[in-house]
């Protein structure tokens, strides 16, 4: 089966995964990035706790990052909805028509919030901010700024009616009106202005832009396409058809050596993948196991979110993975052995080992091309270093020890995506959980 032939039987799947949603009404969208400090509060009456890429965003949950958090959710049609620091976001609607068609309600309640909406056919999306509310049909690419006084709103790409306590107003391209709070949101337009995050946002785009239906022939990709298409590839296995495998695998490695179980109540515990590209092949389709190439995946039929991938000719050594039992805690995140972190420093390199998977390269750092041959001399020698770009205002990041703990690096040191081996084995933990930041002014 040609790549192309299997990306439309991806994208099959995931249609067949709309259908199992009609029968519920029940959705569900993908927490696609986080970095630094973002929380989540999963609507389960535990509060705010520590959030983890590819949870499952349900609705009622609340999003919010620190001083120096960001944090992106992707829709079913490759929407997002992207946090910048500070920033507090409710989903509080997301549901399913009878006709297909899904229904999305978001509150933005603090700080900066980008909504890049790409109109999936019959979709409803609606933004709420302050007293105001905007309903997208069309595809359309703004900012949402909130704070104690005022609420702004900035056209990137589109055209927007905000409709609230003053009447309707048009905002086009280049365009930001803003809208004073403590004045019955009197509003004032005027030409759009750059913002501090704008340029990650920017890249965010250009990243989603380049993969999304990259070798689709046409065909529409679905949420976690972006980043199939970037960290692995299609090929041709033979007695199988065609397989995708992340790049930095070996014999060695397995889909399940990185990622936490959440519970979500009424559906118990969800495995969480910890690889950037972990989405989709953990709601859709099977692993198989083949002896010349290891684990790859096949798409196939897609669970209600809440599922477990099927295996295929898993060796006899393989441990399917269970969740944890006894009694669960409704907010409780429990974590594998191994600590999960992505370590940047200012020098720009990184040793990639083998059995990584992609683990710790962020999105769009390194070539994909580069990321394809990479692969290839890891694979013969076990680990390969290599210079990648930074994303834009992303700071320095402590390395995080076996322990979970910070420990200090060097301005000069290279970052290491290690082999699962290679780190001490500890006992799971139960995630940390704080309180909400408090709502306030956002410093620009």
């Amino acid at each position: 089966m040609k790549p192309a032939n299997a990306v439309r039987l991806l994208v099959a799947s995931l249609l067949l995964s709309i259908l199992c949603f009609a029968d519920s009404q029940v959705r569900i969208v993908r927490l696609s990035s986080v970095d630094g400090d973002v929380q989540v509060d999963r609507n389960t009456g535990q509060g705010f706790e520590k959030a983890f890429l590819n949870l499952p965003i349900t609705e009622g949950v609340k999003l919010q990052t620190g001083s120096d958090g960001r944090a992106e959710v992707e829709f079913e049609d490759g929407s997002v909805v992207r946090l910048a620091p500070r920033a507090m976001v409710e989903f509080s609607h997301l549901a399913l028509r009878d006709s297909g068609g899904k229904a999305s309600n978001i509150k933005v309640l603090q700080g900066t919030t980008y909504i890049d909406f790409r109109a999936g056919k019959d979709d409803e999306f609606t933004v709420n901010f302050g007293h105001e509310t905007v309903s997208l049909k069309d595809a359309v690419h703004f900012r949402v700024q909130m704070n104690d006084a005022n609420a702004a709103l900035a056209v990137f790409k589109g055209n927007v009616k905000v409709e609230g306590a003053s009447g309707p107003v048009d905002v086009g391209k280049n365009e930001s009106v803003t809208f004073d709070l403590a004045s019955q949101d009197q509003y004032e337009t005027a030409k759009l202005e750059n913002a501090p995050f704008d340029s990650w946002n920017k890249e965010q785009g250009k990243y989603h832009d380049a993969y999304f239906n990259k070798n689709h022939d046409s065909v529409a990709g679905g949420y976690g396409t972006s980043d199939l298409n970037y960290y692995g590839s299609f090929f041709n296995a033979p007695g199988y058809g065609s397989v995708w495998q992340p790049y930095f695998v070996s014999a060695g490695w397995d889909p399940f050596m990185d990622g936490v179980w959440a519970y979500y109540p009424g559906s118990g515990y969800t495995w969480v993948s910890a690889y950037p590209w972990g989405w989709t092949p953990y709601h859709c389709g099977s692993w198989l196991y083949g002896p010349s190439f290891g684990w790859g995946w096949q798409p196939g039929g897609c669970s209600n979110g809440f599922g477990f991938p099927t295996f295929i000719n898993a060796p006899t050594n393989f441990r399917r993975p269970l969740p944890p039992s006894g009694a669960p805690g409704s907010g409780t995140i429990v974590m594998t052995p191994r600590p999960i972190s992505r370590p940047l420093v200012p020098a720009h390199r990184m040793v990639i080992e083998n059995t990584s998977a992609g683990l710790g390269i962020p999105r769009g750092s390194i070539n994909v091309r580069d990321m394809s041959h990479l692969s290839t001399i890891v694979r013969q020698n076990g680990s390969a270093t290599t210079s990648f770009r930074p994303s834009p205002l992303v700071a320095p990041r402590p390395v995080m020890s076996n322990s979970g703990m910070p420990r200090s690096s060097s301005t000069n040191s290279t970052p290491r995506v290690s082999s699962p081996a290679s780190r001490a084995p500890s006992a799971p933990m139960a995630a940390p959980r704080s309180s909400p930041v408090p709502r306030g002014t956002t410093k620009k």
